[in-house]
């Protein structure tokens, strides 16, 4: 199905051509765990942020929503690129979120992008895209967040998470516990990530599976500390 106000499909050859090149720190801890995509043809609300998408005439939007387990201040990590594509396939913009908003994640000189692969940069840590790495260090907080900072948010539960999980009152210690055992200083020297193809899963079945790897690691650091015997 294709054309203006289309569903969101997943054409796992479309997501596996155009999944953009990860850079990531060589001391990151945290790679990603699953990866679930959406193809737009038409304009539309993307299935997984907060925002309205629009594809080039007669081309298309690729949404990766990527997933970790961990994000250095807290559990549980959503981070997007979106890839837009032309009538010929051709890529002309990208972008990629970032903190909550997103950046355009494709340089004006299309320097970051060779063929149809996209390079970005993630925020060592923290894994938010940007194209230009130097993007980081211009972030008040940037030194601190990996190690003064680690583990400051506890158990985040917000986005798709919202409403769908219970979150004990002793995991937010826990999960600061585990995160300051991870602190790290970023050697601000980066290693290629291609996205393997066997965590690439439609949207859908990402945002079913959230809620049990959220349960999952929740199950890794309990029980509760401070509970008696059972």
């Amino acid at each position: 199905m294709s054309g203006p106000g289309a569903a969101p499909d997943f054409d796992r050859e479309l997501v596996a051509r155009y999944a953009p090149q990860i850079m990531f720190d060589e001391r990151e801890p945290f790679l990603p765990r699953r990866c679930g995509a959406s193809v737009l043809r038409g304009p539309g609300p993307s299935p997984s942020f907060r925002r309205a998408l629009e594809p080039p005439p007669g081309g298309l939007v690729v949404e990766y929503a990527v997933y970790w387990d961990w994000d250095i201040q807290h559990l549980y990590d959503l981070e997007h690129l979106w890839v837009y594509a032309d009538g010929e396939g051709r890529v002309v913009d990208a972008e990629g979120s970032f903190h909550g908003r997103y950046l355009k994640a494709l340089l004006p000189d299309r320097g970051n992008l060779e063929g149809e692969r996209l390079r970005v940069w993630s925020q060592p840590g923290k894994h938010a895209f940007s194209p230009l790495p130097i993007l980081f260090r211009l972030l008040p907080g940037f030194a601190e967040c990996t190690t003064s900072r680690a583990g400051e948010g506890g158990a985040l539960v917000g986005g798709p998470l919202e409403g769908r999980v219970e979150k004990p009152a002793w995991l937010d210690a826990a999960a600061a516990a585990y995160l300051r055992g991870r602190a790290f200083e970023p050697k601000l020297e980066y290693l290629p990530y291609e996205l393997p193809l066997d965590i690439l899963v439609p949207w859908e079945e990402l945002d079913r599976e959230l809620p049990a790897f959220f349960a999952e690691k929740a199950a890794e650091l309990g029980p509760d500390p401070g509970a008696g015997p059972a």
